[in-house]
C-alpha cells in the first residue's frame, strides 16, 4: 500500500485534542487495510517525527433513518478505522498548519 494511501485525515476533537496536550497522542482516520506497522511508516515519512507506539480501533458501521417530505429514508453509515499515534517526547505534530 502507497504511503500516501494510508492516510486519510486527522481527527481534530475535544477528546483528540485533550490527549495531543497531555499523553502526546494524536488521532487520524485511516485506510482500514492498513496495518500498524505502514501508519507508523507514513506518519513519520508525513511529518517528520519519531512515533513511540500506534493503537487502532475500528468503528463499525451504523444503520441510520430518517423521516423527510419524501417519506422514511434508510441508509447506512460506513466504518472506518482510526489510529491514535503516540510520538517521541519533546516532538509535536502540527496539524493546524495547512487551514
Amino acid at each position: 500500500m502507497k504511503q500516501t494511501d494510508v492516510l486519510i485525515k486527522p481527527i481534530l476533537t475535544e477528546k483528540a485534542n485533550a490527549q495531543q496536550e497531555k499523553l502526546r497522542r494524536y488521532a487520524f482516520k485511516v485506510n482500514r487495510k492498513a496495518n500498524k506497522l505502514e501508519i507508523k511508516k507514513a506518519i513519520e515519512e508525513f511529518y517528520g517525527v519519531n512515533v513511540i507506539d500506534v493503537n487502532t480501533a475500528v468503528a463499525p458501521g451504523k444503520n441510520k433513518a430518517r423521516y423527510t417530505k419524501a417519506g422514511f429514508i434508510q441508509g447506512m453509515k460506513s466504518a472506518y478505522k482510526k489510529a491514535f499515534v503516540t510520538v517521541a517526547e519533546g516532538e509535536t505534530i502540527d496539524l493546524y498548519a495547512n487551514i
